[in-house]
């Protein structure tokens, strides 16, 4: 299938990166928008682009009568979502294809098994990945919450069965606080996902994150395209990210198989990411994202590839022969958010009465921001990306100092002063990270 026309159904900094590559391919981008991104960066640079709602993201991003209808009246072939949004909605890509319209992604069978994340254990469970400790299941009761408990030892996880961007997890340290948020966990999930189904994982104290970027095609072909080390971060949301992650080659090699084992297992198509815990030399899977990643950029400037032209090459049938991919770079993605660091990360929304953004050699800015844009409320608060490289992570960071320096963002708050402090610690320039280490030293610094 030739793919001629592509609608994104997406916003920021992402709709302008599909629409650079749909461009570079000889494809019409078509761009659907909210009505408080009239005059957005990527909304400008689209010739052909039609509103879909106002309000806030459940009327306009979220809308899918309103996408369908543009999509069905401007003839696209395909749709594709970038990340968050409908990226990961099985209905939504179930709705397209049977509209004729090819989803740039996983198939709806794929994404529902990797929905539910107690199924995602279970498979893993059964071919073999170390998972952590825990249920295959959800836990329907206290009782049944109170034994599994017991038997695996606290600390404990509850997370929502369907949940995921790091949201739905409740950290549980005894019997006492288990009583307490185990209904409340259970809410929290119907509340933000739909359903009250909640699974029990043991809690790794201090474990670091890693992925491993997954590329399969339609003819079973599956490749891991490098590791990412992604433990900084905020309330599971997160804040720095880089490739490749820093292990002994034997555990890159190992979690990289893994993450292909699962992939095959699922019969997985398109780009994806396996998201694993690390410690002490293990690695457990924790889930999978059916998604370009917000942090694909890092693994664009370490292999050479283009994953988002990869993506729409996949999506029209093409054959992917990766061969000895090899990073020769390291490269770190600084998250730009709007929001104030020193009052509790507080979003920040308003106009940009000063913009410099510094670029030079091996810094790439993955933005849709400009000097007199105004930051809306309703949206999530990414403005830009710093993605910088280097032949080592020290000439990255080298590197990245000088671009803090340089840069301006004013009108608004932004995190760069948080960014800034953490290239002055020793802790976090020698690698020396985890999931909790930004939380601890925030804590530290006095920020919260």
């Amino acid at each position: 299938m030739k793919i001629r026309k592509v609608l994104i159904a997406n916003r920021g900094e992402i709709a302008l990166r599909i629409i650079r590559a749909l461009r570079e391919l000889d494809i019409e981008p078509v761009l659907v928008y909210a009505y408080e991104d009239r005059d957005a960066l990527p909304t400008q640079l689209a010739k052909t682009k039609i509103c879909i709602g106002k309000g806030g993201v459940k009327d306009s991003y979220l809308n899918i009568p309103n996408i369908m209808s543009a999509a069905t009246l401007l003839k696209v072939d395909a749709i594709h979502p970038g990340y968050g949004f409908l990226s990961e909605n099985p209905m939504f890509a179930r709705i397209v294809e049977d509209h004729g319209i090819k989803f740039i992604g996983p198939t709806p069978e794929a994404m529902q098994q990797l929905k539910n994340k107690a199924n995602v254990r279970k498979i893993s469970s059964s071919i073999g990945i170390p998972i952590l400790p825990g249920t295959t299941e959800p836990i329907e009761n206290l009782d049944i919450a109170k034994k599994v408990a017991k038997e695996i030892g606290y600390p404990i996880m509850l997370k929502a069965a369907t949940g995921g961007g790091g949201k739905g997890i409740r950290v549980v340290n005894n019997e006492e606080e288990l009583v307490r948020l185990f209904p409340i966990a259970k809410s929290e999930a119907k509340a933000s996902f739909g359903k009250d189904a909640i699974y029990i994982e043991k809690y790794l104290e201090n474990p670091r994150h890693i992925e491993v970027q997954i590329a399969g095609d339609e003819y079973g072909n599956v490749y891991a395209i490098g590791t990412r080390e992604c433990s900084i971060q905020r309330n599971h949301q997160k804040v720095i990210e880089e490739a490749p992650a820093q292990l002994k080659e034997s555990e890159t090699l190992k979690i990289m198989e893994d993450a292909i084992k699962f992939a095959k297992a699922i019969k997985y198509t398109n780009l994806g990411t396996v998201e694993f815990l690390y410690l002490n030399g293990q690695h457990y899977l924790m889930e999978m994202n059916a998604r370009i990643q917000v942090e694909h950029p890092v693994t664009e400037e370490t292999t050479g590839l283009d994953l988002v032209k990869m993506q729409i090459q996949i999506a029209q049938g093409e054959k992917i022969l990766l061969k000895d991919i090899k990073t020769t770079t390291h490269a770190i993605e600084f998250r730009i958010n709007a929001e104030d660091p020193f009052d509790n990360f507080k979003p920040s929304f308003g106009k940009i009465s000063n913009l410099h953004l510094p670029l030079g050699r091996n810094v790439r800015i993955d933005s849709h921001i400009f000097e007199g844009y105004n930051v809306p409320p309703f949206f999530d608060s990414l403005l830009a990306k710093f993605i910088i490289k280097g032949n080592t992570r020290e000439e990255a960071l080298k590197t990245a100092k000088r671009v803090f320096e340089e840069v301006r963002i004013e009108g608004i708050k932004t995190n760069i002063p948080l960014h800034r402090k953490l290239l002055e610690t020793e802790e976090f320039t020698k690698n020396k990270v985890h999931t909790k280490f930004l939380e601890e030293f925030l804590k530290e610094i006095k920020l919260v």
